[in-house]
């Protein structure tokens, strides 16, 4: 006798057909809503502002974040307060994003009035385009009605899922278009862990001290270089100042392995770092992000990386530095 299938697992399964059916959608005519709609964000001279009650009002307050993080400037706009007060806080320039899965919402009411007197573009994301919110808009963004993941097909479950993921799709498709880096990430993020990762490698970067010496030095000096940097590496550079190669601890210490049977003169200061020195050294400019240069660390099996700028050594980061600044 086969064993019933666990609850979880139907309302994953439901959830994940309504995607199905949602993507279906999108590649049969939804799409070209879709880009009228991102027009519509990326023209207008204002902001995004996001309006939804109940659960389309949490899934709204969590879309406008996500659209400010993202470099759309919006914000969300609760339609009680709204009636209230705030309905003044939605400018002329402004494009409003109406969430309501039925679309008949009645705390939307004002604020669909409000919009349609002073001329602001509307977008809705509803399941019904015959709904107030569908006829209303300048461009409907119509979800399948799909059955809830409720077993009673009640709460909103798939619902949800289906309007966040359809207004995380707006999100990431403005990124493309507006070619938001990761460096403007960061200026969004400074804080955290993923704000670590993304700082510039130059406001993490040592830049006193740096461990160099000229190709013609001989290796007593690297080795006192060495010593006082304490950083496990020299940089050997050349007469214009571009780093040509390096010498880490264990360059010394195998050269001095194979030095045994010669004299501490010939071997230390009558040899030139030329000899021991290892050749292109990894390094890294100074404009890339911090998890990028950890990445490079990691790749290479070495614990210390130079920042290059224009062929000339500028500073040095280690594994160490990047891992107490929170990058990993």
């Amino acid at each position: 006798m086969s064993q019933p299938t666990p609850s979880p697992v139907k309302s994953l399964r439901l959830a994940l057909s309504g995607l199905e059916v949602l993507l279906g959608r999108v590649q049969n005519g939804l799409g070209a809503d879709i880009e009228r709609a991102l027009d519509l964000i990326e023209s207008n001279a204002g902001r995004l502002i996001v309006v939804g009650v109940g659960k389309s009002g949490h899934i709204g307050a969590k879309l406008a974040a996500s659209f400010a993080s993202t470099g759309t400037p919006a914000f969300f706009v609760h339609p009680t307060e709204a009636s209230h007060g705030d309905l003044g806080m939605i400018a002329r320039e402004d494009v409003v994003l109406l969430i309501s899965w039925s679309g008949e919402t009645r705390e939307l009411q004002d604020i669909v009035a409000y919009c349609k007197r002073f001329g602001m573009k509307m977008i809705a994301l509803t399941s019904r385009a015959d709904s107030l919110v569908g006829r209303a808009a300048d461009v409907a963004l119509v979800l399948p009605q799909v059955r809830e993941a409720c077993p009673n097909d009640l709460a909103p479950t798939t619902s949800t899922l289906l309007t966040m993921a359809l207004g995380d799709a707006l999100a990431v498709a403005l990124v493309e278009r507006r070619g938001f880096s990761e460096h403007n990430f960061h200026e969004f993020h400074p804080g955290g862990k993923l704000g670590a990762q993304l700082v510039p490698v130059r406001d993490l970067m040592r830049t006193a001290g740096l461990p160099l010496v000229g190709v013609a030095a001989a290796i007593n000096e690297a080795l006192a270089v060495l010593t006082k940097a304490s950083l496990g590496i020299v940089g050997v550079i050349a007469e214009g100042g571009a780093l040509i190669g390096v010498i880490t601890d264990g360059d010394v210490r195998r050269y001095l392995e194979r030095s045994a049977d010669r004299s501490m003169k010939a071997a230390l200061w009558e040899t030139t770092v030329r000899e021991i020195m290892s050749e292109n050294p990894v390094t890294i400019p100074p404009d890339f992000m911090a998890v990028e240069a950890l990445a490079r660390l990691q790749e290479h099996s070495i614990s210390v990386l130079f920042v290059e700028e224009n062929q000339q050594p500028i500073g040095v980061v280690t594994f160490l530095s990047l891992l107490q600044a929170g990058v990993a």
